[in-house]
């Protein structure tokens, strides 16, 4: 029996995550299961170390939950990070994101606009006296029979901002067990011709939520940058197979 289990996960190699390199910005797919920067309990693999091994000065400009995969911005040098930053500070970064929801839902340019209070120890809910000002868009680009494939674009930047949001609108995020969110399994859409041993134990499609930073434009000095990652493995497979027994 295959294990469920993060920690078999390889790390890649950093140069093989990179979708471009100039002299000041290097920008990569990042895989899920690796976090952006070091957690609390330390010691494990993350991408700012990572990126410091291929390049010294390597700075980490946001962040993206360990499980989520997709486009990083990473500065070469303090100039570039200080731009980059002023520009996420300002929210002129446009950032998309696609995730796979529960239930079919028809989101046409819906503003969810509800405050998020960071309670601590990566806990958060929304709390309209203390929270502070979190809004994002959501527009439904694929339907299928159970599920939904969402663009979202957060306007700001709080912490499980597109995951709170979305679960607020009884849409949780496929396999986001923080938010209510339940796993994909095969034998769920596969109803003709799926079997398996009595001993066997199924897995989930994706054993991580299904949240993907798809694209992120913005201009520094006067430049225009416009990057899109493409979709992981699992993320990918996940929609082939919505397409193939979920239509």
């Amino acid at each position: 029996m295959i294990q469920n289990d993060t920690r078999l996960f390889k790390y890649p190699k950093f140069s093989d995550l990179i979708i471009h390199e100039d002299d000041n910005l290097i920008v990569i797919n990042k895989p899920p299961f690796i976090a952006s920067l070091d957690e609390r309990e330390g010691g494990e693999v993350n991408i700012l170390r990572l990126a410091k091994r291929y390049y010294a000065d390597a700075q980490i400009c946001h962040r993206l939950d360990k499980d989520t995969s997709g486009i990083l911005l990473i500065a070469k040098n303090p100039a570039t990070y200080r731009l980059v930053s002023i520009e996420f500070e300002k929210r002129r970064v446009n950032k998309i994101y696609h995730a796979i929801i529960q239930g079919t839902h028809t989101f046409d340019n819906l503003k969810v606009d509800l405050p998020i209070l960071n309670q601590g120890n990566k806990n958060v809910s929304i709390d309209r006296a203390n929270g502070k000002p979190a809004e994002t868009i959501f527009t439904s680009i694929r339907y299928f029979k159970h599920f939904t494939l969402v663009e979202c674009k957060p306007i700001t930047g709080r912490m499980h901002q597109i995951r709170i949001h979305l679960a607020t609108q009884h849409a949780a995020i496929v396999g986001d067990a923080m938010y209510r969110g339940k796993p994909v399994f095969l034998s769920q859409i596969k109803k003709r011709g799926f079997t398996m041993s009595k001993d066997e134990e199924e897995l989930p499609i994706m054993k991580r939520f299904a949240l993907h930073s798809k694209r992120t434009d913005f201009v520094i000095d006067g430049k225009s940058y416009s990057f899109e990652a493409d979709y992981p493995k699992d993320f990918a497979t996940l929609l082939k197979q919505l397409e193939k027994f979920d239509t």
